[in-house]
């Protein structure tokens, strides 16, 4: 008998005046010590045939109205309360894709890792104080052992997912159900992370529900694969098969929507956009009664950099490398130290009124498109608000043909315009989000991880977007991301950041095909080998 067992699952959602069909006919099985991968883009049904394994869903909007959830041949769907709650976080644990979202900003990691520990196990606070110790070496964090007491703000991202892993496996679950358990990491701390799986799984002999959209974690971490398309299973099978002779036509667009090409040549002479010379972030660190700072946190650490129009330089480096941060630090979103020019101009210390007249021409999109979209706003107030801002002497006609004209940039169906941003996939978003930053014609972009939370397919027709504005526009971009394939399809010049200083750098061509420093090695390697894992 299987550990789990799913058959002809249904999912429907029911609002005031439709029905979607979400799910149809899903059917697989999972075997203890065994992992499973669902694969397919974004709004393919993978989370939520996941989470109805733990009854997650919101009821009773979202039904089933065909179909059985088994475990340990006990049927779930329709389970009552005490069951399910039997099952959740004991038997079956689940890490979740954002850990930020996921774990409570107002609790220490010790209270959340232990709150588990407290109502399955029942245990006292210093047994389960023992226990959380433990946990932390388990997943290797030993160095947060003497720091129980830190909050989720307080840890790197992929810290955070480590607690998030911690935390489910506090009660030694039968099944672990990791839903893009990697997703917003660097590749080091993506190996890593798919490495302690591995190992706990092996020392345990859980199962593994794993969801992603990667399918080089799939090919080296699966055993079987279901691929998924609008809420059908299309193609399933051992992960040998699937991948070296797939059959269905959709699994065969998949393996091979990776990110490809390379930067589009770059004009002689092409004037120089921005530039950072020095450029150093320091960040107090305050001890004591009185708060004195003692220390900084050098997060960029004088660091000279130079973007042309119609170049993209790729920044790279583990989280906590100081990327992001020095792309704030450009577009004077921080504070900072040395010379930022931008156009010939410094506008380093610029007072706030001028450097709000230049604003139109420096823009940035964020790794989280449905974080820095307004729920409240519809996509045209969203697109439009720049424009408001920026040139308020334009009448509302010439604002709705110009959000229009973006939108039929990025390849948006301009008539969705008057809709919100929950109404529209993780590619959507991220091209509407795009789109308010091409509608004001800047000179320069920060692209600050702009494709880590999308499917592959939608990265591959991002990555072709970008590479097209930036040819019509003359765009300057700095490209920051953890994913060195999709660095290695954009990028003219890539540097490499370590602790906020940039430990190499040089073409792409250079950085991918002859790299020096072995920091630079190591990422290389676990972006397009994950020999980490063997």
């Amino acid at each position: 008998m299987s550990l789990l067992r799913i058959q002809d699952l249904a999912i429907d959602f029911t609002t005031s005046d439709t029905v979607t069909h979400a799910v149809r006919d899903v059917d697989f099985t999972l075997d203890k010590g065994e992992t499973l991968a669902l694969v397919g883009e974004s709004g393919s049904g993978k989370s939520i045939s996941a989470l109805s394994i733990l009854q997650l869903l919101p009821y009773p909007m979202a039904s089933h109205p065909a179909g059985s959830i088994t475990f340990n041949g006990e049927e779930v769907i329709g389970a009552p309360n005490p069951i399910l709650r039997e099952i959740r976080g004991n038997k079956i644990a689940m890490i979740f894709q954002e850990p930020m979202t996921s774990l409570n900003p107002l609790h220490t990691i010790e209270k959340q890792i232990a709150e588990v520990l407290y109502l399955h196990k029942r245990m006292t606070g210093k047994e389960a104080r023992a226990r959380v110790i433990e946990l932390l070496e388990l997943v290797g964090l030993q160095h947060l052992t003497g720091r129980l007491n830190a909050y989720p703000h307080e840890l790197s991202g992929g810290q955070r997912q480590r607690v998030m892993i911690a935390m489910a496996l506090a009660n030694e679950p039968d099944i672990l159900i990791a839903d893009e358990p990697t997703t917003a990491l660097d590749v080091t701390v993506q190996a890593q992370i798919l490495k302690l799986m591995k190992d706990i799984q092996a020392k345990m002999g859980m199962a593994i529900l794993l969801i992603t959209h990667d399918l080089g974690v799939v090919r080296k971490t699966a055993d079987k694969v279901c691929v998924m398309k609008k809420g059908v299973i299309v193609e399933q099978g051992a992960v040998v098969d699937i991948f070296d002779n797939p059959q269905h036509a959709y699994t065969q667009a998949l393996l091979a929507a990776e990110p490809r090409g390379e930067a589009v040549p770059l004009q002689d002479n092409a004037p120089i956009v921005m530039q950072g010379k020095n450029v150093k972030v320091h960040f107090p660190i305050k001890t004591g009664l009185f708060r004195k700072t003692t220390d900084y946190v050098r997060a960029v650490d004088g660091i000279d950099v130079e973007i042309r129009a119609g170049q993209t330089v790729g920044i790279v480096g583990e989280s906590g490398s100081g990327k992001s941060t020095l792309g704030f630090a450009l577009l004077q979103l921080n504070n900072s130290q040395g010379d930022i020019i931008f156009n010939g101009t410094s506008i380093q210390d610029m007072p706030e009124k001028e450097l709000r007249d230049l604003r139109g021409d420096m823009q940035i999109v964020f790794q989280d498109p449905f974080g820095s979209l307004s729920p409240r706003m519809s996509i045209a107030q969203i697109i439009a608000e720049g424009l408001t801002v920026h040139f308020p002497k334009m009448s509302r006609e010439e604002q709705d043909d110009a959000v229009v004209k973006a939108l039929e940039e990025v390849g948006m169906d301009p008539a969705l315009r008057h809709r919100y941003p929950h109404e529209f996939s993780g590619g959507q978003r991220q091209r509407i989000a795009i789109a308010r930053a091409v509608v004001l014609k800047p000179k320069f972009i920060v692209l600050d991880e702009p494709t880590s939370a999308l499917d592959m397919s939608v990265q591959a027709q991002i990555v072709e977007l970008l590479r097209d504005l930036q040819v019509k526009h003359n765009l300057a971009y700095l490209f920051i991301s953890h994913d060195l394939k999709v660095v290695k399809a954009m990028s003219h010049q890539v540097m490499v950041m370590q602790a906020g200083k940039v430990v190499e750098s040089g073409t792409a061509q250079q950085i991918f095909e002859a790299p020096e420093k072995d920091y630079t090695k190591k990422l290389i390697s676990a972006a397009f080998d994950l020999d980490i894992l063997d």
